[in-house]
């Protein structure tokens, strides 16, 4: 019997339970571990963003008024470099890793076996609910799983195109998308699964991570933060204007988890950074930046009630310095820059997520990084200067899920370095191999033969097989030939 899951099918324990029989069975009979049909579904995932891509991109404006380029770099070419990647390298990571084996267990040989962790759930986001569903797909087909997506229903446009697009080019014995809102989900969240990868917000993580914990299920948690950017006054400052605008404003208009969130620079230099920000505003999206269609639109109303909460609390309402336009009627809200907010106001103690972006001030700009660690681990942290030594006490000084000296957001695109969050702002990492050992077990294997067997391992113990093996875990060669010649 074939299954569908979406939005017209009433998905409850039972279906959940259909559904698990039937992708454990396509998991145990072995066709998902084996390389073809790794490769078969990472073409057909090609595919799909190949011959579908202007569906892509309409389903992204539906949802989020995405502009074209961004859903197609952020989004449609990311997921395709992802794909053509894993199928360049898969082969080697598949390989056995050869390990060296120490004199105790002479003679021997070991290795590293990546192996599947079976049937996995991928629970993403609606920022980017494109890239952000199929690059841990990618990840859980490229170690050999039975995969079930469930997209957000946040952006239901592309949630829809998901469902009907990997219905019809994967294999639906072992990859599955499942519709739907909280009662899916969490009849999702009941059932045993290998590994669960969530993207979202701590709130809802604490929640999958619960559940999860009452079968022991391993998780990837990428969440998000209050991501600083700390500017010092030595910089090329209309580079690092454009560098942050792009990574803020230009990254869907703030709602991504690796945004700036705020801006902490000198009491000196403020002034020069607000104009430079400022006038490249206003060449990138206009004097009436409402209307720009550079601009991607706030998700839905909930979202836009919380982004003008912040905006409307008592200690910031006079801080605003640019932008502040809103309209309601089309969920647009403009850029937004806000000077010295105090540290105890709202939008300084919750992920902005939107087109906010606070700056504070501080005498030098070295006093930043206490700033940044007295708060919770973000997933991102940046800092433009020009000075060694500052550069080198960033990475040293503050910890966050990755770092970028001189730019915003761009480190997420570079497939040899590891993605996720630290402490409050995630678990676990993903892009690249790293998507590949997220959803692999890495098995250990030792081989002997049946010469080189040692007398002294086995009971009697005398003072004699004492001495030698205290001589062999000791490296001491002279002790072991002692041992061994009395």
């Amino acid at each position: 019997m074939e299954l569908e899951y979406g939005n017209k099918e009433v998905f409850d324990a039972e279906t959940a339970s259909a559904m698990m029989k039937e992708l454990r069975d396509a998991f145990g009979n072995g066709k998902t571990k084996s390389f073809e049909w790794r490769v078969s579904q990472l073409e057909s995932l090609l595919k799909i963003a190949n011959n579908h891509e202007k569906e892509i991109i309409d389903a992204l404006c539906s949802d989020l008024s995405k502009p074209e380029l961004e859903s197609f770099v952020h989004e449609i070419a990311l997921m395709k470099s992802s794909c053509k990647l894993a199928l360049q390298e898969l082969k080697h990571w598949m390989t056995p890793q050869k390990v060296k084996t120490p004199i105790t267990t002479f003679p021997s040989s070991a290795e590293i076996v990546s192996e599947p962790l079976g049937v996995v759930l991928v629970i993403s986001a609606w920022n980017y609910p494109f890239l952000l569903s199929l690059e841990p797909v990618i990840g859980a087909i490229t170690a050999g799983n039975a995969v079930v997506l469930k997209p957000s229903e946040v952006a239901p446009a592309t949630s829809s195109l998901l469902a009907k697009f990997l219905g019809e080019y994967m294999d639906s014995s072992a990859v599955k998308v499942v519709e739907g809102a909280v009662p899916e989900t969490s009849v999702l969240l009941e059932q045993k699964w290998d590994k669960i990868f969530y993207t979202g917000n701590g709130r809802v993580g604490r929640i999958v991570a619960a559940a999860a914990a009452k079968h022991l299920t391993p998780l990837v948690l990428e969440l998000g933060g209050k991501s600083p950017v700390v500017v010092d006054s030595d910089v090329n400052l209309m580079v690092a204007a454009r560098r942050i605008i792009v990574g803020k404003w230009g990254c869907n208009n703030g709602q991504a988890c690796i945004a700036p969130d705020y801006i902490i620079t000198t009491k000196d230099y403020v002034p020069k950074l607000v104009d430079a920000l400022k006038l490249e505003l206003e060449k990138f999206y206009g004097m009436d930046p409402l209307n720009s269609e550079d601009l991607s639109r706030i998700v839905n109303s909930n979202h836009f009630a919380r982004l003008k909460k912040l905006l409307d609390d008592d200690k910031v309402s006079g801080k605003i310095v640019h932008g502040g336009q809103m309209d309601e009627g089309i969920l647009k809200i403009a850029p937004t820059i806000l000077l010295d907010v105090p540290e105890d106001s709202l939008i300084m103690n919750e992920e902005i997520f939107g087109p906010l972006l606070p700056i504070l001030t501080v005498d030098k700009v070295e006093a930043s990084f206490g700033m940044i660690n007295s708060r919770d681990k973000p997933l991102a942290a940046y800092l433009f200067s020009n000075k060694k030594k500052l550069k080198e006490e960033f990475v040293k000084t503050v910890s966050a899920g990755g770092l970028a000296v001189n730019d915003t957001s761009l480190h997420v695109a570079v497939s040899t370095l590891p993605f996720g969050g630290v402490g409050e702002s995630g678990m676990g990492a993903y892009h690249g191999k790293f998507s590949f050992d997220a959803f692999s077990h890495k098995k250990a294997v030792l081989y002997r033969s049946f010469a080189g067997d040692a007398p002294a391992r086995y009971p009697p113990y005398t003072p004699a097989k004492l001495r030698f093996l205290k001589a062999l875990l000791n490296g001491d060669i002279l002790g072991i030939i002692r041992a061994l010649f009395g």
